[in-house]
């Protein structure tokens, strides 16, 4: 099936953001893993994971409609600290959620409401789960403060393999 250059484009674009994601939630994790923050490493790779299927079916999607997937990885951010990780982590999901809601308004305009639906998806999972729980965690530092918040956060490390 031959889709719409502008969204196959667009998805694309797409494409970089989600492995961009997935590569900063990889290194926080491992990071959190590092420091013994078995609780903070189990969600950010969970998020990684999350991430790792928004970039498949974004590049199954280029697939079908003709495109060819570009793996270039946009930029990351790295923190240095618990906050500085949760708000880097955050400051992304608002930039991605925004994306996708671009997408969503191209593809209705190109009236590929396949792709839409699929970019719906993704936004609700950004919205609803990832962006909301690193929200509830820099809340939790601001009503805990920093050291209550570390404490309650060591576990155990178990590594996960994807």
């Amino acid at each position: 099936m031959i889709g719409s250059q502008k969204v196959i484009d667009y998805l694309n674009f797409l494409l970089g953001g989600e492995l961009a994601a997935r590569d900063q939630y990889f290194i926080h994790s491992e990071m959190y893993a590092e420091w013994h923050y078995g609780k903070l490493y189990d969600r950010i790779h969970h998020e990684m994971a999350d991430e790792t299927l928004h970039a498949q079916a974004i590049i199954r999607r280029i697939l079908m409609l003709s495109g060819t997937p570009n793996m270039a990885v946009n930029d990351i951010k790295i923190g240095s600290t618990v906050p500085d990780m949760l708000q880097l982590d955050l400051d992304l999901e608002y930039q991605v959620q925004q994306h996708l809601k671009d997408g969503i308004a191209l593809c209705e305009e190109e009236h590929d409401y396949v792709t839409r639906e699929m970019l719906v998806e993704q936004l609700k999972d950004t919205e609803e789960d990832h962006a909301h729980w690193l929200e509830q965690q820099l809340r939790l530092i601001d009503m805990i403060g920093l050291p209550n918040y570390l404490q309650s956060q060591m576990a155990e490390v178990t590594p996960n393999l994807v």
